[in-house]
């Protein structure tokens, strides 16, 4: 990789708000690292972003495993000009935590927690001998709800944010000048909703979002240093209430939600 210009590394690159985050990097002069499972669809982005000049690396590897995880974590030791990580990688499933397959619930939790937690640890070393550099964790506006079929989904999002957060308040006592921020999207029009069977038709047309809205309102927000973004005024509204209602009107709703999904 080229020392000249800015590194970013993108997990979950290969659709999405990854893929569109890769774009939006190019744009701005960074060089990238692309990081997913699917190495055809990393290798046909990177193409397409070398035709505008980026030179665009792509990583195949399964981040919620030990094995991918440190074959990333080497790849980040061993620059020295990595600007930006967005942890981006996830996934969701349907159903309720006693009737699923463990392995999805733990496939998620390594994903979601594990690699994220490693890979900034890896990337924030450097960052701070630096005093440059930033880090989007991109979470989600679950992380503000408690919903039955979305146990750890819901769960794992919470402690992103705060972690986050923590992450935030540690470096402002260390006196460094790197940023983090928990990027926290509603409904969004990308794959990943597809892979968890959720059928769009049934979510009104008003609260998806387009992915390079999304972004777009991330990297404003990291120009910034805003800490949570939330994109689109409809979900910081959502985040408010879920925020500010009375903890037994929340779970009533999140029951009746349930029982009228089981019914349907």
């Amino acid at each position: 990789m080229k020392n000249t210009r800015p590194l970013a590394l993108i997990t979950g690159a290969s659709s999405g708000i990854g893929a569109v985050f890769a774009s939006a990097l190019a744009a701005r002069g960074y060089d990238l690292l692309l990081t997913a499972r699917r190495k055809d669809r990393l290798e046909e982005l990177a193409r397409s972003l070398a035709a505008h000049g980026t030179v665009a690396e792509p990583l195949e590897a399964d981040l919620a495993t030990d094995d991918g995880i440190a074959q990333v974590e080497r790849r980040i030791q061993a620059v020295q000009n990595l600007d930006l990580l967005v942890n981006n990688a996830g996934f969701a499933t349907r159903g309720r935590f006693f009737s699923t397959a463990v392995e999805g619930q733990d496939r998620m939790h390594r994903l979601h927690v594990v690699a994220t937690v490693r890979l900034t640890h890896a990337a924030l070393r450097g960052m701070v001998e630096r005093a440059r550099g930033g880090i989007i964790n991109v979470s989600s506006v679950a992380a503000y709800r408690r919903a039955p079929g979305s146990v750890s989904y819901c769960a794992t999002k919470c402690w992103m944010n705060a972690f986050t957060e923590g992450l935030a308040l540690e470096l402002r006592a260390a006196g460094s000048p790197v940023k983090v921020q928990a990027l926290c999207p509603g409904y969004t029009l990308t794959e990943f909703h597809d892979a968890a069977g959720i059928d769009r038709n049934k979510i009104a047309a008003p609260l998806w979002m387009s992915a390079e809205k999304v972004v777009a309102a991330s990297l404003a927000g990291l120009d910034r240093g805003m800490l949570i973004v939330i994109p689109g005024w409809q979900y910081k509204a959502a985040a408010f209430l879920l925020r500010h209602m009375p903890q037994w009107l929340l779970d009533w709703f999140a029951i009746a939600e349930s029982r009228q999904r089981a019914r349907d």
